[in-house]
């Protein structure tokens, strides 16, 4: 029994397969599994909470974990640790979620590409046909993750408190979500994954697309991102396609486009869940 697990700061996903790629069961969800925010106590309490995953520990024979946070040694010890506790019988690999999106959205196994995730959080990194290269460390959601979900969520809670929204979009943000100062910082500084509840402000960008504030909102953070980040690349994004991961990616492919033209580089795939496109990956050869 295999697990392939994709797992941002808000949400993962589980894939249960055979040696053959063949689902065993539905697609398990649990809370994000970020080993950069939480402690190794909440890691194994979000897993140990999941019936699903209880039931069937003891059986998986191999674990693929591919998780936001864990782009650094210590973040996937921790992970490593925590999952060699509870699946005792895995052989456990723990990478980085860029890996992942790296895999899902290639064409080709040797294809070079840069590839981005916007997710929760965002990332970049050029892969070219078999060693993954980033020169940028994220330092996460505080000081980077620009085009992110935290980052549009971010920016929407300080436009909609500065005045800076149109009144007709002000007036819908403050009753689809809780705009209580108090609440808000409740959730930002005692709750854990702030990050996590940032984005959840950034579904509002994509519900009101008919407004000029939110389409500058999204690709002023695709901007910045590019500049920051795809830019990096300026010699391989001569010759390589820019390939998205992620649901902000996904739902922003118009506006991604746009700033791509402007930019001068040029656009690829994109998936919204890298997930499924592990799993020939990982039972090909076994």
């Amino acid at each position: 029994m295999i697990l392939i697990v994709d797992s941002g700061s808000t949400k993962s996903d589980w894939l249960v397969v055979d040696n053959n790629g063949n689902k065993l069961m539905d697609k398990i969800r649990t809370k994000g599994l970020n080993p950069a925010i939480l402690s190794e106590k909440k890691l194994f309490k979000i897993i140990n909470k999941s019936n699903e995953l209880k039931a069937i520990k003891d059986k998986a024979t191999h674990l693929f974990f591919y998780g936001a946070g864990c782009g650094t040694e210590n973040a996937r010890a921790l992970l490593n640790t925590v999952l060699k506790g509870i699946f005792i019988n895995a052989h456990v690999e723990v990478n980085e979620d860029t890996l992942a999106a790296v895999y899902a959205t290639i064409n080709h196994p040797k294809e070079a590409a840069v590839v981005c995730i916007l997710g929760t959080g965002s990332n970049c990194s050029y892969y070219d046909g078999e060693v993954l290269h980033q020169r940028v460390k994220s330092l996460g959601y505080t000081l980077m993750d620009d085009a992110s979900g935290n980052y549009y969520g971010k920016q929407l809670i300080r436009d909609y408190y500065f005045n800076h929204m149109p009144e007709n979009v002000r007036i819908a943000f403050g009753a689809k979500y809780n705009m209580e100062a108090d609440f808000i910082k409740y959730n930002l500084y005692k709750q854990p994954s702030p990050n996590a509840y940032l984005a959840n402000f950034a579904e509002f960008m994509f519900l009101h697309k008919d407004s000029e504030y939110t389409i500058n909102l999204i690709k002023n953070g695709i901007r910045l991102f590019a500049n920051n980040m795809i830019m990096q690349y300026k010699e391989e994004l001569k010759t390589v396609p820019v390939h998205f991961a992620g649901s902000i990616a996904f739902f922003a492919q118009k506006e991604i486009r746009e700033v791509a033209e402007e930019m001068g580089f040029k656009v690829g795939n994109f998936e919204r869940r890298p997930i499924d496109g592990l799993v020939p990956f990982h039972t090909a050869d076994l």
